[in-house]
């Protein structure tokens, strides 16, 4: 096999890896194609009598590009109409959930939680508490010394610990009954008995970027999200051509609403115990179409 050919197979063999890496750091499938593109073409001018260990030097690779595009993109954050949430991932027929912590790294609720924390808090998070590698490798990929490295570990970790759900009591399967059971509560109007299956402070948040109709600020509270539900279906009922599509996003049931053959939007719906917390709507079109493409991700 020729040098180009080596490149491509090893390259190839760890895109799921990589691609997952990017998509924890960056939120965006769309931009970790192109952080896995650019990375590609830096990684076909590499020498490969220098590299010892084909994963740790294209995951460190991916992470340096990661966060230039994490940098470069805050701006465009701060200036984003209404809440922002990471673009939907459909996941391929393989079951994440068989491993936790990848199912929780890619949940809506981790994604959003790790906007929080600082570019390098993210970076350091997802590579030492998903991913596993060692603290020499996080500061090679970082740009920090070792020391620093663990110090931004701890940070990370404290913060992210203090804020997230239990999520190795999620139950896929039950999660699944519920989100159908929530669609057919929703399509009878029955305010009072979608209201039983919401937490007390469940949250609707939509993203729209400014683009689509969507409520500007999140919706807290059982009685105003489920009063928002019920008048979402009941108008979209009236369109001959609506329909609804249960999937699997982010490791979690999910809704795809059309108009036709137009995707309109997702949710994607957060379990806890039995009660449904929140809700992640997109509806920005422009994040809609990376769920054209299902995905593979992987910790390995």
């Amino acid at each position: 096999m020729n040098a180009a050919g080596e490149h491509a197979e090893r390259f190839t063999l760890l895109r799921p890896l990589l691609f997952t890496i990017a998509y924890e750091i960056l939120g965006s499938a769309t931009e970790s194609d192109d952080v896995l593109q650019d990375s590609y073409l830096r990684w076909a001018e590499v020498d490969l009598s220098i590299v010892r260990d084909t994963k740790s030097y294209l995951a460190q690779l991916v992470t340096r590009q990661a966060l230039n595009a994490l940098r470069a993109g805050a701006r465009r954050r701060e200036e984003y109409v209404g809440p922002w949430l990471p673009e939907p991932l459909l996941l391929d027929e393989q079951d994440p959930s068989a491993d936790v912590v990848l199912a929780e790294s890619v949940s809506m609720a981790m994604l959003v939680l790790l906007e929080t924390l600082t570019p390098d808090e993210r970076a350091v998070f997802v590579l030492r508490e998903v991913f596993g590698f060692d603290y020499g490798e996080i500061a090679d990929a970082v740009g920090k010394s070792a020391p620093a490295v663990r110090q931004v570990a701890h940070r990370a970790r404290e913060h992210v610990h203090a804020r997230r759900h239990r999520y190795s009591d999620v139950d896929p399967q039950r999660n699944a009954e519920i989100t159908a059971q929530f669609l057919a509560t929703a399509a009878t109007g029955d305010v009072e008995a979608l209201m039983a299956m919401l937490a007390p402070d469940a949250t609707w948040m939509a993203d729209s970027g400014g683009k689509v109709s969507a409520a500007r600020r999140p919706v807290i509270g059982a009685e105003r999200v489920a009063r928002a539900i019920v008048g979402l279906i009941r108008r979209a009922s009236e369109m001959a051509e609506f329909r609804v599509d249960m999937v699997t996003c982010n490791s979690a049931p999910a809704v795809l609403l059309y108009l036709g053959e137009q995707l309109e939007g997702v949710i994607t719906l957060e379990v806890v115990g039995d009660k449904i917390s929140n809700f992640y709507v997109m509806r920005n079109p422009d994040k809609l179409a990376a769920l054209s493409t299902q995905r593979e991700i992987s910790r390995d």
